[in-house]
């Protein structure tokens, strides 16, 4: 089954420079779905990518860019707020990112004049991943190799602080509870916090380490997933605070997961980028082996897009998309 599970890309297309981050829009509102964003050593591209898939008239992909931002240093992580929109006048351009120099810098522009970048500071080690709260957009996540989880506000002031037991590795916001924020660390722990009381009210142990990615299954509350070592692990948080499945994926380590938004028993992950090529896969909940299997040259980031079973990867000077039948 394997064996036949193993194909290049469905799509590539080419870019100017490394790409270090790629990000659909992960909302569902009018244009947003349509927005990908994606960063290098020294700025972010963003524009609308269409696919075959949405609309016949296309060959494949179509990529349409909007403004190129000048960043000045790698992208590390980028996240998309929800105020983001092209079908209404004026257009809105908002997105958070997190680079090497421990900064999170907040863009904001209409696609004409105005164009606002606000630096925000206070992480003392390296910034590891970034969310907003997905109904306002108000409040951005970050957490980082500094033991610490904090909440900004778009004026750059650091509302909240949780001091966590190892570096933090992924956050995520609940869909529709503002107040519930999940977040990773390395150690191996899960924790939900509730930012009201700002105490932890839940937690799950992958019972090894080290865990390197976490995602919260959006369109299905109660899974989770992780990669650790070379593990893919699901929780099912109603049932215990260990792993209902577990799965090795990835020869070396395993390096990032991310669920589908287009179907609640996708997700893929990713092995750690080394000498050899860094494996890309699918896996379905139904399916003891991977779906799909893929290999890209020196993998970074990973995306899917918000209706379409369509994944994809930066790398160098390019990125790939895959499709998977499901």
């Amino acid at each position: 089954m394997q064996e036949d599970a193993s194909r290049s890309a469905t799509y590539t297309m080419p870019c100017e420079d490394y790409v270090h981050v790629v990000e659909f829009s992960p909302y569902d509102c009018g244009s947003a779905a349509s927005l990908l964003a994606y960063g290098g050593n020294q700025y972010v591209v963003v524009g609308t990518c269409r696919f075959k898939e949405e609309n016949t008239d296309i060959e494949g992909v179509e990529f349409n860019t909007l403004r190129v931002f000048v960043h000045g240093v790698r992208v590390d992580a980028l996240a998309w707020s929800p105020e983001s929109r092209l079908d209404k006048l004026p257009q809105i351009i908002r997105f958070c990112t997190a680079a090497a120099d421990r900064k999170l810098k907040l863009f904001t522009s209409d696609l004409q004049n105005r164009h606002e970048v606000k630096v925000m500071e206070g992480h003392t080690s390296y910034i590891n991943h970034v969310v907003f709260e997905p109904t306002e957009g108000k409040q951005i996540a970050s957490v980082s190799d500094d033991h610490t989880c904090r909440v900004w506000d778009l004026d750059g002031n650091e509302t909240v602080s949780f001091r966590l037991w190892s570096p933090g590795v992924s956050v995520c916001w609940h869909p529709e509870e503002v107040f519930k924020l999940m977040v990773a660390e390395k150690k191996g722990t899960i924790r939900f916090y509730d930012l009201v009381s700002q105490q932890a009210i839940l937690s799950l142990d992958s019972g090894q380490m080290p865990l390197m990615s976490a995602d919260w299954c959006l369109t299905n509350t109660i899974k989770v997933g992780a990669v650790v070592g070379s593990d893919w692990v699901i929780w099912d948080i109603t049932r215990s605070s260990y792993p209902q499945e577990k799965r090795p994926a990835h020869l070396d380590r395993a390096r990032l997961f991310r669920w589908s938004r287009a179907n609640e028993n996708l997700f893929s992950t990713t092995g750690c980028p080394g000498k050899v090529n860094s494996q890309f896969q699918v896996h379905h909940l139904g399916h003891p082996q991977p779906v799909m299997i893929g290999s890209s040259s020196v993998g970074a980031g990973l995306s899917w897009h918000r209706n379409l079973p369509l994944c994809a990867i930066g790398g160098d000077r390019k990125i790939s998309f895959w499709t998977t039948e499901m």
